[in-house]
């Protein structure tokens, strides 16, 4: 497979409708900087959209086409190569399209690498490119995407690069993605030097987190909360004990209950159980999964004690949080409004909820 790191300098980029223009400016604006750096065109872009015609952002600023999509599948059937594909989606699942996915496999057969940003993963992961490969999903569409591929190992990470596959979460992590590629082409000078045009103080690595841990306002700096973090977002299905979350820290369960209340302001406990609720509450939106399933896919042993803890949350039962969010306000505004003693009672009965179940 040709690898971008060696040989690739033309980029397509493919634009989904509603595809995120942050993502998609932080890409070619990492390119054209390196271009300027190095003081010659070393890495061309062009733009490709279904019709050929301007692609509509998810902010409806329009980005003007250089080529359409049935073009360049008729360029590409005449070339014995190809180059590399980006597809730039945004937070919406993309629609199933048939000459898409048919294109992106002519490009890997003629050894033409893959990037996926934002939902573009999807796309990658439909067409059947990504399987075995790992791949860098954004958290809100983490957890409809592992349940709809589960071959792929997907990862709630800043960027992953995998062979000639790479795949980046959106917002402005495509540019440290390219960042990457540029350090990797022309070394690290270059790649400091585009960060100083950018002023940008801080880039992230492949396998970096993409967003800081729930409840934090400040990054963590104690590598055993995060530890028992990962070890948590990697066991939703089927929750782990603390007792055997803390051994994957060194330290002793004590020490854990008193570094999540001092970093985080809650329990493990507490935590645990919101990183399930909320995979729970994006599954529920994201979408048609019967609540039963959802409950099962989140970790919990029954259907009656996942509709108390999601109330409990978001202030709704489960089934109410797929009606309009206008529905949804209406609702909450008719409620009649707890007294401050049992909403304290019902906070501390929060803080007893078991480990797993």
């Amino acid at each position: 497979m040709l690898d971008l790191q060696s040989t690739c300098r033309h980029f397509c980029f493919y634009l989904l409708p509603a595809f995120s223009l942050q993502a998609f400016s932080s890409a070619v604006e990492a390119l054209r900087l390196a271009n300027e750096v190095l003081g010659r065109a070393v890495y061309s872009w062009q733009v490709i959209s279904d019709d050929g015609q301007p692609a509509a952002s998810s902010c409806e600023l329009l980005v003007c086409a250089d080529s359409s999509l049935s073009f360049e599948r008729e360029r590409i059937r005449r070339s014995i190569s190809a180059p590399a594909v980006v597809i730039v989606g945004g937070r919406n699942a993309p629609s199933p399209h048939k000459q898409l996915d048919a294109w992106l496999r002519e490009c890997r057969n003629r050894r033409g690498s893959l990037v996926g940003i934002c939902s573009g993963t999807i796309v990658l992961a439909r067409a059947g490119l990504a399987e075995g490969r790992r791949c860098a999903v954004h958290w809100e569409q983490f957890p409809i995407f592992s349940e709809r591929f589960p071959h792929v190992v997907a990862t709630q990470t800043a960027f992953e690069r995998d062979g000639d596959l790479y795949t980046c979460a959106g917002g402005d992590a495509p540019f440290d993605m390219f960042l990457d590629l540029v350090d990797r082409h022309h070394g690290t000078i270059v790649a400091n030097r585009i960060c100083e045009k950018a002023i940008a103080h801080r880039t992230r690595s492949a396998g970096d987190r993409q967003r800081l841990p729930l409840h934090s306002r400040v990054q963590l700096n104690h590598q055993a909360v995060i530890k028992v973090i990962e070890e948590m977002e990697a066991n939703l299905t089927e929750p782990l004990l603390l007792d055997e979350l803390v051994c994957s820290a060194g330290l002793s369960r004590r020490q854990i209950e008193r570094l999540f209340r001092r970093e985080l302001g809650c329990s493990p406990s507490r935590y645990y159980l919101d990183l399930r609720l909320e995979r729970a509450h994006l599954l529920l939106v994201s979408s048609r999964l019967p609540v039963v399933e959802i409950a099962m896919a989140c970790g919990f042993v029954s259907a009656s004690h996942f509709s108390k803890a999601y109330r409990d949350a978001y202030g709704c039962a489960p089934h109410q949080s797929r009606l309009p969010v206008y529905q949804r306000k209406e609702m909450r505004s008719n409620r009649p409004e707890e007294s401050r003693t049992r909403q304290i009672d019902r906070r501390l009965s929060n803080e007893r909820i078991p480990n797993c179940h």
